[in-house]
């Protein structure tokens, strides 16, 4: 089986003159192809310089590596800024996730988000998942993916090993 390995990118570190020199650097120190990475930025750090972040994001699918807008909704996106970017998959912020339990307009927001990422040929991650509930809603509403203590709470390298090696039907 083939893993994806996401790591957050900050603000500071992608305005690094060399940040694709570091990333092709370690991807060849790791051997690691770069269709396994998936990068999470946050839609403020796009915000700032539009046609730079652009122009990196392009240069990183060059190199087949995935791309997400970490924290989706909790920033100001430009919705005609949104639909250029090659980015795959949007992340919503757990503050949206935590309600859904309850009969909330959270949930309409959820929806809305998951709609607009399904329109532009995206996938819907949801951090902050804990509970079946949030899992039965979260499909329901057509959501991909989840991340949160739900499905496990942080591990060692010697834990996820485990986890992965036990297969886990979730």
């Amino acid at each position: 089986r083939h893993l994806t390995i996401a790591v957050n990118i900050s603000v500071k570190q992608f305005a690094q003159t060399d940040l694709l020199r570091q990333i092709d650097s370690i991807l060849e120190e790791t051997g690691l192809d770069g269709k396994f990475l998936k990068l999470e930025i946050t839609e403020s750090t796009i915000v700032g310089n539009y046609q730079a972040a652009k122009a990196v994001l392009e240069e990183l699918r060059n190199r087949r590596i995935q791309l997400s807008i970490d924290d989706f909704g909790t920033g100001y996106s430009s919705l005609s800024h949104l639909h250029r970017l090659p980015v795959d998959m949007l992340k919503i912020d757990r503050s949206f996730v935590d309600p859904i339990d309850d009969d909330s307009d959270e949930r309409e927001i959820v929806q809305a988000i998951v709609t607009l990422a399904h329109s532009l040929n995206m996938q819907v991650i949801a951090e902050g998942v804990e509970t079946a509930v949030h899992v039965a809603q979260l499909r329901n509403l057509g959501c991909e993916f989840g991340q949160g203590y739900y499905f496990s709470k942080p591990l060692d390298c010697e834990g996820c090993t485990e986890t992965i090696a036990s297969d886990p039907q979730w």
